[in-house]
């Protein structure tokens, strides 16, 4: 059985976020899922697809460690910039959305800075891929 397809508007959150962010689907694609565009492996630009999770605590974000170094090693979490260079993985290998997978509940996108960013609700209850 099929996963949902996730679509604009599906609920995100990265593992070093302290807030939950919206994945936003231009419909360049033209191809809608009860009334949304659906979203493909290339939907990974920083900002225009995956908006900032609220604050950033990962270390290995060069504002977040000058700030805790700043405050003698306690951990200061900064403003949230994603830096996503690569796709989603895994796609739906069977399930093509301009000629690229569809990215599923399970897919999931690596931030530079070592977030792992997944998906927490696709948007869509009644389509499935697979």
């Amino acid at each position: 059985m099929g996963q949902p397809q996730v679509v604009s508007t599906a609920m995100m959150m990265c593992s070093f976020g302290i807030a939950p962010s919206t994945l936003n689907v231009l419909p360049i694609n033209r191809v809608m899922v009860e009334g949304r565009p659906a979203a493909n492996i290339m939907d990974h630009q920083p900002i225009l697809n995956i908006p900032p999770f609220g604050m950033c605590t990962s270390l290995a974000n060069p504002t977040v460690a000058s700030a805790t170094a700043a405050a003698l090693g306690v951990l200061t979490p900064m403003p949230c910039i994603p830096v996503t260079p690569a796709p989603w993985t895994p796609g739906a290998p069977m399930t093509l959305i301009a000629n690229q997978p569809a990215v599923t509940p399970s897919s999931q996108c690596m931030c530079a800075w070592g977030g792992v960013i997944a998906i927490q609700m696709p948007g869509s209850m009644q389509t499935l891929v697979s």
